[in-house]
């Protein structure tokens, strides 16, 4: 009785698969017979052996350009010292302060600076999170499936962000010297203190939504809304230190001559050494899935309530370059972001699309253009850099250009990586420039109403 019952098991399995496999679409016997037949050659067998032994891009290096970059600019931007982010999603601060740096070098001749990269930290982690709750209380009428409210909580707080981010938080709270507030473990390795605030930021946004539902009142609600946020500061406290309202500090020029210590406090700090409005800058995209000459505005996408959403032009990659040719020629280096590991020679310090040749060595076609990569979730900017130098053949047009990372001195070439023209093209996304370099009819386009686009439009995920 046993052996018939297995028996029959077996049948309607054999029956089963069978079946399956009828179904229009399905992977058939006659399928795979073909896909075996199709990787029958004399290479397989090698390259298998190569690739399940060595990491990719090692195998798939295109010899013929390792040689074709030199790392000489025409046209670059003074700077003093590589920065390192550690194991942290700050590249936007890093990056938005190194392209301030070079303003204090020269307006202060200073041998050498570091800003305190703690202390704006600490207050965008506590911008971002009163952002969230007044989300929360702003929602407190939908459902928690609600598309905004399910990326709300989603989303509560991160350490990335973008330019805007970085521009308001500056203008609000000032800059200080990296003595003031020094880095932590935490604010080198961000993970575990983000995930105990997300953590406690879900749990207060549930106990709003549940004050709301039991009736009380909108001033009762943001009472107890400013009291949780008692706990996300203390939180901050512990890990990043406390920042500084006011504090003595002296430098030491060029020439060696010391300075008198002076009290600053960090807005007064910024008045001093850097006096530039950030509002005069003027963020671009390079989006080709989107109408050019366009502006656009991200809901939900700054870290203060009363901050600006991200907003910004999209135009073409020529008309980028031109205005970041003009700046750098006026030696001032801009925000930059970009899709950093798509064709990176870390080693080298390299961004170039004939780096590796993945073609070649799977002998497969991968021909996606920009569009159809931004299109199904295959590219999108994920770290932002200095643009400090760009090369210019004979006829001025743009050959290479240069950009200060944030990854520590040993990375790429002494903390730089060289991108080729085309990979510009190709991988770069956003760029925010001075409005003395845009020429005035693309200003114009800022005064047009911007289109409106959803928090979680995958383009517009923050630099890490």
């Amino acid at each position: 009785m046993k052996t018939r019952k297995s028996l029959l098991a077996i049948c309607l399995t054999i029956l089963g698969i069978a079946s399956f496999a009828q179904q229009k679409g399905a992977i058939t016997e006659t399928l795979i017979n073909d896909f075996q037949k199709s990787v029958q050659n004399t290479n397989i067998e090698a390259l298998q052996n190569a690739v399940s032994n060595n990491a990719i891009n090692k195998l798939a290096i295109n010899q013929s350009s390792k040689s074709s970059l030199d790392f000489n600019f025409k046209y670059k931007v003074i700077t003093n010292g590589i920065s390192d982010q550690k194991s942290s999603g700050r590249c936007w601060l890093y990056t938005g302060l190194n392209t301030l740096k070079p303003v204090i070098l020269g307006n202060s001749n200073l041998s050498s600076f570091d800003f305190s990269h703690t202390f704006n930290f600490f207050w965008d982690q506590l911008e971002k999170s009163n952002l969230f709750l007044e989300g929360i209380i702003a929602t407190r009428d939908k459902a928690l499936n609600d598309r905004t409210v399910d990326w709300l909580f989603k989303n509560p707080i991160g350490d990335g962000g973008q330019w805007t981010t970085f521009a308001d938080i500056v203008q609000k709270y000032g800059v200080v010297p990296q003595s003031a507030m020094p880095e932590t473990h935490s604010s080198e390795n961000t993970r575990h203190m983000s995930s105990f605030i997300k953590l406690k930021l879900k749990e207060d946004a549930l106990d709003l939504r549940d004050m709301h539902a039991a009736g009380k009142n909108e001033d009762d609600i943001r009472t107890a809304k400013n009291n949780m946020l008692k706990d996300i500061y203390k939180i901050l406290v512990i890990n990043l230190g406390e920042p500084p309202t006011e504090f003595d500090w002296r430098y030491k020029n060029n020439e060696g001559i010391l300075s008198d210590f002076k009290t600053y406090t960090p807005k007064s700090f910024y008045a001093e050494f850097f006096g530039v409005d950030l509002a005069n800058y003027v963020m671009f995209m390079n989006d080709p899935t989107r109408a050019y000459h366009k502006v656009y505005e991200i809901e939900y996408d700054r870290n203060m309530i009363e901050g600006y959403n991200w907003k910004y032009i999209n135009l073409p990659a020529a008309d980028l370059k031109k205005m970041a040719l003009t700046s750098l020629k006026n030696n001032e280096g801009m925000y930059f972001s970009c899709d950093v590991g798509k064709f990176l020679d870390s080693k080298n310090g390299t961004l170039d699309v004939d780096n590796y040749n993945y073609n070649a060595l799977f002998d497969v076609e991968f021909g996606m253009d920009k569009k159809e990569r931004i299109q199904t979730y295959s590219s999108g900017s994920s770290h932002g850099m200095a643009l400090i130098g760009v090369d210019v053949d004979e006829k001025e047009n743009t050959t290479k250009w240069l950009l200060e990372n944030s990854w520590g001195a040993a990375s790429g070439y002494k903390g730089h990586l060289v991108m080729t023209d085309e990979w510009f093209n190709e991988y770069m996304f956003r760029l925010v420039v001075n409005k003395e370099y845009i020429p005035a009819k693309i200003l114009k386009i800022l005064k047009e109403e911007a289109t409106l686009l959803p928090p979680w439009d995958p383009m517009f995920a923050p630099e890490e």
